[in-house]
């Protein structure tokens, strides 16, 4: 399947699609209409001896100063080689190709000047599997991400280095090995390669995509949970939690009926008048989480598809604008505000598991298991859940708050946004841990609780994991046990066994 791109329509599960599912990108008619007219703009203003951000004039700093017609030329190539600085490791092929779709996609919106053989070219860079080595420290997140995005360009300029077919190689190599020529720039567009958000972005749209299904298997684990400990129904009431009509939380309580509805656990009067805070008010605690990612995904989506890049132009009115859309604040904010949300996933996910392992809370054996003194069950499973939950408060102060005055204070204000981006990716990695560790000790849970079933949810996610993890009589060693459950959060192998039992779990308060 080819996704036709335009700058108005990308999707984030099309940027999955493209940068690991493989898929290849086309342009839109109309899109290549858009560029071609914007392109003529472009040339007629460089004509005229318009004084132009960073096509006849320099830039940063040196703005003030006018190039020639020849020296503009010979500017755009030295732009991309003044701006590729990054260090670090080498990022992901699919962070690589997610930012190199939402490039091509800016300059698809037609107002940022490059010729549309050269925006042709970058994406068949894409469609040809040549990924460019870009490392992935050194960006500000203002103008963009010049420096990562530098790299990507290099190689449409046929230098830099790439991967190709499995090989490391010099770009041009890559290059000619893919068939493809490379570009030679002329005005406007080394800028208009590298002046955007668009790493940012690309890895964010995946990191969302991810978010949303570990967020439902946070809701499967959860609800295994109330249901082992028998939890007080009233607390998910629908009437509960329309008296109080947040989004997130009246979807999160939706969620845990259709998981544990049926449970004969749950039916066994415990009681109980009502739970502890954790058990309570779980759809209190997730809920503005499931809020913050609607949020931060609204963001992300008017991102992929917006005009990031300077100068710009605008055929229709002949008019020629330098401004700021490179100054990714709204992502790095908001990709801080996805760390904080998804962190407390963590938290609650470790006070579900610590009340399974106390038999005190729980009425079941000490740490999931019997021989107390002998075995110790899962007891340093939570210390693991404790040890990344520690971490994630760290990785949860945010980087946008923060700014470094550069380019001899021209560029004054920055948002740190990458920094932003790669805190919340590892947050996201040990969220999926906390919550695997949880889903194993539900399992166990669960068997102490036979003949008694629980709800046809909590049902299918137990025996997805016992396929892969056998009940745990005497003590063995658990990093295996995590490894294996953490395969079937990331994989999203549970959530699609439990979705098929119960139909679609939705971060949205209507069916």
């Amino acid at each position: 399947m080819t996704v036709l791109i335009d700058g108005e329509n990308l999707t984030i599960e099309q940027v999955h699609a493209v940068a690991r599912g493989g898929e290849s990108i086309a342009l839109t008619d109309e899109a290549q209409g858009k560029v071609q007219r914007c392109r003529e703009l472009v040339q007629r203003l460089v004509d005229s001896g318009v004084a132009i951000y960073g096509v006849t004039t320099g830039i940063g700093e040196f703005a003030r100063i006018r190039v020639s017609q020849e020296q503009s030329e010979e500017l755009q190539r030295r732009i991309i080689y003044s701006h590729a600085a990054s260090t670090g490791d080498i990022q992901p092929p699919e962070v690589v190709r997610a930012a190199m779709l939402c490039r091509a996609n800016t300059l698809a919106k037609g107002v940022s000047g490059v010729r549309l053989e050269t925006l042709q070219t970058y994406m068949e860079i894409l469609n040809r599997g040549i990924v460019p080595v870009v490392y992935e420290k050194g960006s500000v997140g203002t103008s963009g991400d010049l420096s990562p995005l530098s790299q990507l360009a290099m190689v449409a300029l046929g230098e830099g280095e790439a991967f190709y077919e499995g090989e490391r190689m010099p770009g041009g190599e890559a290059m000619r090995r893919a068939g493809l020529e490379p570009v030679v720039p002329t005005f406007k567009e080394g800028l208009g390669l590298i002046n955007g958000a668009q790493m940012m972005t690309g890895e964010s749209a995946l990191i969302l995509y991810d978010a949303e299904r570990l967020v439902k298997t946070a809701l499967i684990a959860m609800a295994m949970t109330l249901d082992v400990l028998k939890a007080v129904p009233k607390a998910y009431h629908p009437r509960v939690h329309e008296s109080r009509p947040f989004a997130g939380q009246i979807a999160v309580a939706r969620n845990l009926r259709k998981l544990f509805d049926g449970s004969e656990i749950m039916a066994d009067p415990s009681g109980k008048v009502q739970d502890g805070y954790s058990m309570r008010c779980t759809p209190q605690v997730i809920g503005p989480t499931i809020d913050a990612y609607h949020y931060v995904r609204d963001q992300i989506l008017t991102e992929i598809n917006a005009a990031s890049d300077n100068p710009l132009f605008f055929p229709d009115e002949k008019l020629y604008l330098a401004a700021g859309n490179f100054h990714a604040q709204s992502t790095a904010m908001a990709m801080d505000f996805l760390a904080i949300a998804l962190s407390e996933v963590a938290s609650l996910s470790e006070r579900h598991t610590n009340r399974m392992l106390n038999p005190v809370l729980s009425g079941l054996p000490d740490f999931l298991i019997e021989g107390r003194g002998v075995n110790s069950g899962l007891m340093v499973a939570q210390y693991t859940q404790a040890a990344l939950i520690a971490e994630n408060k760290v990785l949860s102060h945010p980087a946008v708050v923060d700014s470094i005055s550069v380019s001899a204070d021209q560029e004054d204000h920055v948002n740190m946004g990458p920094v932003s981006v790669r805190k919340c990716k590892e947050v996201l990695k040990n969220v999926g841990t906390v919550v695997a560790i949880q889903l194993l000790a539900g399992a166990q849970a669960l068997d102490f609780r036979k003949p008694k079933k629980p709800g046809a949810g909590v049902a299918a996610a137990y025996e997805v994991i016992r396929e892969r993890v056998p009940f745990m009589e005497d003590d063995r060693a658990l990093y295996p046990d995590i490894e294996q459950v953490g395969e079937l959060v990331r994989g999203c192998e549970l959530l699609d066994a439990v979705e098929a039992a119960v139909g679609p779990l939705s971060l949205t308060p209507d069916d």
